[in-house]
C-alpha cells in the first residue's frame, strides 16, 4: 500500500485551542509548509484592513463604526486582522472544528464567530469579505445577490479569487483542486460580477521582492533543474518556505498597468 500523505497540523497552539490540520480546503497559519499560501492570503486581509481604516476614518464624523463581515473565515486569522481596523468584526464558518478553533484563539471584544452557511447568514454590515471561495461555490450568481443585500446601498464588498491561467496547466479549465467548482480568467470575473454590482475594480496579486526573484531563476537559470541536480531541494525548500512574508506579495491595479491575465489571484472591490 502507498504510504498516506503526511497530515500538517498548526503548531505552538495556545493553551486550550485545538490545533487544525492542512484539509486543501482552507490555508492555516503555523503550519511551515503551508506560509507560502498562508502569506498570499494574509496580504490581502491586510491591505483590506488599511482600506477599512480609511474608510472609517472618513466618514461624516471620522473614526466611523465599520461593521466587517468575513465569510468563509477558515481559520479566524483573517477575522482577527479586520477587527483591527473595524468596530465589529464577524467571522463565518460552517464547518464546526474552525469555527471552535477561531473563537477560542481570536477572543478580541471587537471579534466574534458565527457557525452558519454563507448562504444563510443574514446580518447587514457595512464590509463584507469573500476570499477565495467563490471558486467553490455552486451558484456565485445567487450568492453575489446576497451580498449585495448585506451590505446595502452604502457598502463594499471584497471577493477574490485564483487566476485560472496561472493555477491550472496551460490549455486546461481547471486545476486538480478537488475543491473547486469554477476556476475564472480575469473576463470571465469581470462578468460575472459586474452582473450584479454597478462598481467592480478587479486588482492582481503577483509575486515581489525574494518571490519574484525566485520565479525568475526556475524561468531563466533553470534553478529546478539545479536543486534537484544537487540533492538540495528538501533543505532549501525547508528554510525559504518559513520564511516567505506578506510583503513578498504585492497588489497592483489595472490603472497601474497591471496585466490581470498573468496575476496569481484577482482581488474584486465591489459596491452597488
Amino acid at each position: 500500500m502507498p504510504d498516506a500523505p503526511p497530515l500538517y497540523l498548526q503548531r505552538d497552539q495556545p493553551e486550550g485551542v485545538p490545533p487544525l490540520s492542512l484539509t486543501g480546503e482552507r490555508t492555516l497559519p503555523d503550519v511551515p509548509e503551508e506560509n507560502y499560501w498562508y502569506r498570499r492570503h494574509l496580504v490581502v486581509y491586510e491591505w483590506i484592513a488599511a482600506r477599512v481604516a480609511a474608510r472609517a476614518a472618513a466618514g461624516p464624523d471620522g473614526g466611523a463604526p465599520q461593521k466587517v463581515v468575513d465569510l468563509a473565515c477558515g481559520e479566524g486569522y483573517g477575522t482577527a486582522v479586520l477587527s483591527r481596523a473595524a468596530s465589529e468584526a464577524v467571522g463565518v464558518d460552517a464547518n464546526p472544528e474552525a469555527y471552535e478553533h477561531a473563537r477560542l484563539r481570536y477572543t478580541d471584544a471587537r471579534t466574534r464567530f458565527v457557525r452558519t452557511l454563507v448562504e444563510t447568514f443574514d446580518e447587514p454590515c457595512d464590509v463584507l469579505v469573500f476570499l477565495q471561495t467563490i471558486e467553490h461555490v455552486q451558484d456565485p450568481d445567487a450568492i453575489l445577490e446576497r451580498f449585495k443585500a448585506l451590505i446595502g446601498p452604502g457598502g463594499e464588498a471584497y471577493v477574490s479569487t485564483p487566476n485560472l491561467l496561472t493555477l491550472a496547466p496551460p490549455g486546461a479549465e481547471k486545476s486538480e483542486n478537488p475543491w473547486h467548482v469554477k476556476e475564472y480568467r480575469a473576463g470571465e470575473y469581470r462578468e460575472l460580477l459586474e452582473r450584479h454590482f454597478g462598481h467592480v475594480e478587479i486588482l492582481g496579486l503577483y509575486h515581489a521582492r525574494k518571490l519574484r526573484l525566485h520565479a525568475w531563476v526556475i524561468e531563466h537559470a533553470g534553478w529546478d533543474r539545479v536543486h534537484k541536480a544537487l540533492r538540495i531541494t528538501k533543505p532549501f525548500y525547508d528554510r525559504f518556505t518559513p520564511a516567505i512574508a506578506a510583503s513578498d506579495f504585492v497588489l497592483r491595479s489595472e490603472a497601474d498597468g497591471a496585466d490581470l491575465d498573468a496575476a496569481l489571484d484577482f482581488v474584486a472591490v465591489l459596491r452597488p
